[in-house]
């Protein structure tokens, strides 16, 4: 079924509500202490979504922007990526690698909880699953987002999910998001790994002196400025997990942090530069070698493959500039642990962090007033 069309924030004033930690956590902050015995509990992992086949392509991609005056040409140019990958995301499959992987890591440490599925804009979405994990008697859930960091998308739309699933089921279980992990040493290894890879992967002679170059997912200039209790926590987080990860390859190494698949309007700043921007500005300042290390992303989805793979790929070639891309989190052992390390601080009742306890208006955007009819 569709996402629910539901005002989370009727009038706009979500300082004068209970944050949407609270409301999805049963009208109660996160709390400090553990889990209360015998609670039958679960974990979800929450998702984008993607489509499974040509037909999919469109009505997915409708249901991501729909609302965000995004340009209908930018859209037929997103579909032809898909298409391109006979119309099936690859976050899907991704998605259920991890799901099984964090599965037998939870069994092989005798922690038994079930583990669903579900997404924002495609099958499964989130109330299907949230409905699933009511009838099977589920009294709370933790939520991993497949996003590290603070922002609308990245972290408040997730609770926005959680909220509205509640609506659209009646409740169904009280759920915690978990924190954001941009710093959280499993996360930061898998990515320090993949990195270390992909160097190794350089001719020798330019391994050393290559550019080291951090892309995360663009967003409005204005989305950025409210991420995070104090606003700019999204280049903040992202820029703390890059200096991390370069630093468990090769402390003190200079790296850049650029930008890349904007989908909105011209008329809206987001932030720059783009990723190919950037590599035609290394080329021009001599820079011969680069790698790229998607640090805003958990997995190897469309957004990765279609835009470093292809188009960024492509303007380093156009360029003679030796070119490599790192791997993503996806199934590495560390970032699988993590995910369990993560519930364990939950359950044991570790002090709730940022993405877990968010003040109400955190990552809010503004939206604009309703036109009168």
């Amino acid at each position: 079924m569709p996402r629910a069309t539901v005002d989370l924030h009727p009038g706009q004033r979500p300082d004068e509500d209970p944050s949407l930690a609270v409301r999805n956590n049963g009208g109660v902050p996160p709390p400090s202490a553990p889990a209360p015995a015998g609670r039958r509990e679960a974990l979800l992992v929450l998702s984008f979504g993607g489509p499974e086949g040509h037909d999919d392509v469109m009505p997915f991609l409708d249901n991501v922007t729909r609302g965000r005056g995004i340009p209908p040409e930018r859209l037929l140019d997103v579909a032809e990526h898909y298409h391109h990958f006979g119309g099936v995301s690859p976050i899907n499959q991704q998605n259920q690698a991890l799901i099984a992987a964090v599965r037998a890591d939870l069994a092989a440490a005798g922690t038994d909880l079930p583990v669903y599925w579900g997404n924002r804009n495609w099958d499964p979405y989130v109330e299907d699953t949230w409905q699933q994990m009511t009838d099977d008697g589920i009294e709370h859930v933790y939520v991993l987002a497949t996003s590290a960091y603070a922002s609308y998308s990245g972290c408040r739309q997730y609770h926005e999910d959680v909220a509205r699933a509640r609506i659209a089921t009646g409740g169904g279980p009280t759920a915690e998001k978990l924190p954001h992990y941009f710093d959280a040493p499993g996360f930061v290894r898998a990515n320090a790994d993949a990195l270390a890879a992909a160097l190794e992967q350089l001719p020798a002679d330019v391994r050393a002196s290559a550019r080291l170059v951090a892309t995360a997912h663009s967003i409005p200039d204005s989305m950025a400025a409210v991420a995070g209790p104090d606003g700019h926590a999204y280049e903040a987080e992202l820029t703390a997990a890059a200096r991390a990860v370069v630093d468990a390859v090769d402390p003190g190494r200079d790296f850049d942090l650029v930008w890349q698949s904007r989908s909105g309007p011209p008329s809206v700043p987001w932030l720059e530069p783009d990723v190919n921007d950037h590599l035609r500005a290394l080329h021009e300042n001599g820079e011969t070698a680069v790698v790229l290390f998607p640090v805003g992303f958990v997995s190897d989805h469309l957004e990765v493959v279609w835009d470093l793979d292809n188009e960024a790929r492509e303007t380093a070639e156009e360029l003679g500039m030796a070119f490599v891309r790192a791997g993503t989190a996806g199934t590495h052992p560390a970032f699988v642990a993590m995910v369990r390390e993560l519930l364990e601080e939950r359950r044991g009742g570790g002090q709730p962090r940022l993405g877990t306890n968010c003040p109400a208006a955190c990552c809010f955007v503004q939206r604009p007033a309703a036109r009168p009819s």
